[in-house]
């Protein structure tokens, strides 16, 4: 039995916490910071040991990103190099990948965005068409993406690039880890109706990446991109969270490295995202208490419901730590996760405008005009709760829509047949092809 095996959840808090006591100092800069934090590996315990990991349950590295939070340090480096490249290069990629990728993504040097989809190739991720032609050692990459979650300040992106179009189009793609900071490579900011560009499509033209930054094998990209995509739903699904963490953005372009770790420890910023949802159960219970709205029956009725969704989903997690120890699992469990948090999100959007009435009709895109909104409603949670509205619809879109998970738990959970096509034997280029 290993050592990690002997460890019961008690013992991982305890560690990590006397870890804390000797190494969390809030007058290092974030870059030395992550650094301790993520060579220890305590930044992300739920990696394999060999993969600057600690080799925990879901369940107890969510206990370590409670403890990193309720100790007051910053947490690990967010976005996408935690919750989906690394991953799926400690999965994927050579032993000199995981080497060359690994030890950046852990300590917040280097940010990731994610190329996959296209204005054409959304729901039907297969039909990409950004091309990437071998040139010696090199690819040369042209096409377009869209809807890239923090493109502006990353310095690596998960390339899906379509690399044999002669073959049905599945087994034609490959998956790169892309240089974004290099020429031919165009970032343009999508302003949502919440008022933010959390989003971006990227313009690649005559862009290159080296032969060796193929993830997984060249035409293996549609399996190494499942695997992506798995690890999104888990990540985006119910029954998860992240209680660490602060306003540092990882990566050379946003200049968070250089700063004072202490001073992103207590920011909270506002703006949409999966986290914001966390506490909406107890947000929207303390709202309904100032406005005078919990006596009403259908607001308590509707609390307990966001409550049971949360409860179900959080013993589903369990359940699958569970069967994972037993080396078995809940078929589509990411998929299930994922419906699970559009759910909750759109009954936390519809509860929070019941409670707030006509001051939910009242939104602020700047921070001035949010402070302003504050002092005249005289309520500051109202702008958070109007923002999970505004962004409530996104996470029902991204990360595959509500429809394609339907789809899979129906086709590979289920059994159910699939809607007739050739798509599995006809060469890409053959293929009609959308807009």
């Amino acid at each position: 039995m290993t050592d990690t095996a002997r460890r019961t959840s008690e013992d991982v808090v305890v560690e990590v916490t006397a870890w804390l006591d000797e190494n969390w100092d809030p007058e290092l800069t974030v870059g030395e910071w992550w650094e301790r934090l993520g060579t220890s590996g305590w930044a992300v315990p739920t990696w394999p040991e060999e993969s600057f990991g600690k080799g925990l349950s879901r369940e107890d590295g969510n206990r370590v990103a409670r403890a990193i939070a309720d100790h007051g340090a910053l947490g690990p480096p967010g976005g996408l190099g935690l919750l989906l490249a690394g991953p799926t290069i400690y999965t994927h990629g050579t032993d000199e990948q995981k080497q060359r990728y690994l030890p950046d993504i852990v300590t917040g040097k280097k940010a990731w965005c994610q190329l996959f989809s296209e204005p054409g190739a959304g729901s039907d991720l297969a039909g990409l068409q950004t091309r990437a032609v071998k040139d010696g050692d090199e690819w040369v990459v042209n096409g377009q993406k869209v809807w890239t979650s923090g493109g502006q300040a990353a310095d690596l992106g998960m390339l899906l690039a379509r690399t044999d179009p002669d073959v049905p189009k599945h087994s034609g793609i490959s998956y790169f880890a892309f240089e974004m900071l290099q020429d031919g490579v165009e970032v343009r900011p999508l302003r949502e109706m919440t008022g933010r560009a959390l989003f971006n499509e990227v313009f690649v033209t005559d862009a290159r990446v080296a032969d060796d930054a193929c993830i997984g094998g060249v035409n293996n990209g549609w399996a190494v991109a499942n695997t992506t995509l798995a690890f999104e739903r888990a990540g985006l699904g119910a029954g998860g969270g992240n209680a660490a963490g602060g306003a540092a953005v990882p990566g050379t372009v946003a200049g968070n490295l250089t700063k004072r770790a202490g001073d992103f420890v207590t920011r909270r910023d506002r703006s949409g995202a999966p986290g914001m949802f966390a506490n909406a159960e107890r947000l929207l219970t303390e709202l309904a208490k100032g406005n005078g709205k919990l006596a009403d029956p259908t607001v308590r009725q509707d609390l307990a419901q966001l409550h049971t969704l949360n409860e179900i989903a959080r013993m589903t997690n369990l359940r699958q730590k569970a069967l994972k120890a037993t080396g078995a699992d809940i078929p589509g469990v990411g998929n299930i996760a994922k419906l699970s948090m559009s759910r909750i999100l759109r009954l936390s959007r519809d509860l929070g405008l019941r409670i707030l009435g006509p001051v939910g009709t009242l939104h602020a895109y700047t921070p001035d005009d949010r402070e302003a909104l504050d002092k005249a409603t005289g309520n500051p949670f109202a702008g958070i709760v109007t923002e999970m509205a505004l962004f409530s619809p996104g996470p029902s879109i991204y990360g595959g829509t509500d429809e394609i998970q339907h789809n899979i738990i129906g086709e590979r959970v289920l059994g159910l047949p699939k809607e007739p096509n050739n798509d599995k034997t006809t060469p890409f280029r053959d293929l009609p092809k959308n807009g």
